[in-house]
C-alpha cells in the first residue's frame, strides 16, 4: 500500500493538518466539536515522509430498531497519492472500526458517475444496493 501508515485523529491539529484535502478551510472550534460529538470519527492515511496522504470520515447513526450502523461521510486521497491502494485501505479500516463498534453495517452515499470512488467502494467489499435519490435542504450559516 506504498508504505502509508492510517491513524485516527484524535486533536484538532491532526485535522487542521488535513486541510488541504477538504472542500473548505476547516475551523479550529468545528474540528473541537467533530472530536467532542460521539460516533464521530477520523481516519488519516500518512506518507511516507508524515504528511497527509487522505482521510476517511464515519458518524455512527442510532436507531431504535435497528441498532447502530456507521456512514462513511466523506473519503478525499491527495491527488499525488491516488491509485496506490490508499482510498481502499482507508475504507477498509473505517469498516474494521464500524465492526470493532459492534455496528450492523456501513454505508456511503456515491454519485453514479464517480467512477473512481464506486471501484474504491467496490474493491474494499461495498455492494451495490440500489440507485436512490437524495432531496437537501441547505440553511444560511445564521440561521437559527
Amino acid at each position: 500500500m506504498g508504505g502509508f501508515e492510517i491513524r485516527r485523529a484524535t486533536t484538532v491539529p491532526e485535522l487542521l493538518a488535513a486541510a488541504p484535502l477538504y472542500d473548505a478551510p476547516p475551523r479550529p472550534e468545528w474540528a473541537a466539536a467533530f472530536l467532542a460529538a460521539p460516533g464521530h470519527l477520523m481516519l488519516i492515511g500518512h506518507a511516507p515522509d508524515g504528511s497527509v496522504a487522505g482521510f476517511v470520515s464515519g458518524i455512527e447513526m442510532r436507531h431504535p430498531d435497528k441498532g447502530v450502523e456507521l456512514c462513511l461521510y466523506e473519503l478525499c486521497v491527495a491527488e499525488a497519492h491516488r491509485r496506490q491502494g490508499l482510498g481502499r485501505a482507508l475504507t477498509e479500516a473505517l469498516a474494521a472500526e464500524a465492526r470493532a463498534r459492534g455496528c450492523y453495517g456501513m454505508w456511503v452515499g456515491v454519485d453514479l458517475d464517480n467512477e473512481a470512488a464506486l471501484r474504491t467502494y467496490t474493491a474494499a467489499g461495498a455492494v451495490d444496493e440500489g440507485t436512490f435519490t437524495m432531496r437537501g435542504w441547505t440553511f444560511p450559516p445564521d440561521a437559527p
